[in-house]
């Protein structure tokens, strides 16, 4: 529900207005600022109130409620852009971010030879997966707590914040000390147990689209953390589940201009899962900049025909500077750095 108020309305009857509200219990209230009008933004449990119980104030110019059943999430409640600090690096600002690494950590040499490779080509971000959600459970499941530790030597080693993959609410002590970036992967968007206990953190959380999921469905998973209290949620559009069968995934770049128009939130595309094939990466990663999509998440392996999952994806340190390169002149196209 919104609640405009006339305008140059003063601060005393904001006030009076605020504590009203206030005594109904269950409701927050966010100041939307223009320039000479007003506007608060309620949220929680809106459908017991009657909008025609604000009439009684004078300065009340109309109150309308809001379709969309996500509220923090929402551009209406939230007109500008959100950038969200990851580990002294800006998402969702004027430069984009690309966060790059294995899909799998596999040794400590293996992760930091490609950590300096991917810094030394312009990456912000160091990626690296310890945890893996696999379709077989006879495939490679990564090396647990170990692997997130070889990560953090990594991403201390090189100066980079990291970003990696949670699985489990029994590792969220370790992920909140030890991740910039907690990772939610597809599997786990609607996982709203894991979903409630993150939004109790304040560290920035990367949540995957699901395999099949609508945009409200994904926005609506944003909300679960965003009703606890962390607003910091980057969305990530990483493929989704089609009838074609070439690539792994089909990667829904439409996605971007949507979010953007309906949430304030940071956008960041994986054209390596969106894909399944390094090949196309370069070209969905130019797309992606280019329909404006705030960072990218790709995955990089010093020796991917050897890589213990994913290699089919993965690109070697020196496509990825090549990449880079190109990237920053598209960028620089939008108005923008990397």
């Amino acid at each position: 529900m919104m609640i405009i108020l006339r305008p140059n309305t003063q601060q005393d009857k904001i006030t009076q207005l605020e504590n009203y509200i206030g005594r109904l219990g269950g409701i927050e209230i966010q100041h939307i600022q223009g320039q000479d009008t007003t506007i608060l933004g309620l949220s929680g449990d809106t459908s017991r109130i009657d909008p025609g119980a604000f009439d009684m104030f004078e300065f009340v110019e109309r109150t309308m409620k809001v379709a969309e059943p996500y509220k923090k999430a929402n551009r209406k409640y939230h007109p500008e852009n959100t950038v969200i600090n990851a580990g002294g690096v800006e998402i969702g600002g004027k430069n984009i971010v690309v966060m790059a690494g294995p899909c799998s950590v596999e040794s400590e040499a293996q992760v930091l030879s490609i950590a300096r490779d991917c810094k030394r080509a312009g990456a912000a971000i160091l990626r690296g997966g310890a945890f893996k959600p696999r379709s077989s459970p006879y495939a490679f499941q990564g090396l647990g707590m170990d692997g997130l530790d070889l990560l953090s030597i990594a991403g201390r080693k090189t100066g980079m914040p990291i970003v990696s993959e949670i699985m489990s609410t029994d590792h969220l002590e370790v992920f909140d000390r030890e991740v910039d970036i907690i990772q939610v992967g597809a599997r786990n968007m609607q996982n709203f147990v894991l979903l409630k206990e993150l939004s109790h953190l304040r560290k920035p959380i990367l949540l995957k689209r699901g395999l099949s999921a609508t945009i409200e469905e994904l926005l609506m998973a944003a909300e679960y953390i965003m009703a606890g209290g962390n607003d910091n949620v980057i969305l990530c559009e990483r493929g989704i589940r089609t009838f074609e069968t070439y690539t792994r995934n089909t990667l829904d770049l439409s996605i971007i201009p949507v979010l953007k128009r309906q949430s304030h939130l940071p956008v960041v595309v994986d054209p390596s899962h969106g894909t399944g094939l390094w090949w196309m990466v370069e070209s969905m990663s130019k797309a992606a900049i280019a329909a404006g999509a705030d960072g990218l998440i790709i995955e990089v392996h010093n020796d991917p025909p050897h890589a213990r999952c994913d290699g089919q994806q993965s690109l070697t340190p020196l496509v990825f500077s090549q990449l880079m390169r190109s990237l920053k002149a598209i960028a620089q196209v939008e108005g923008r750095d990397i």
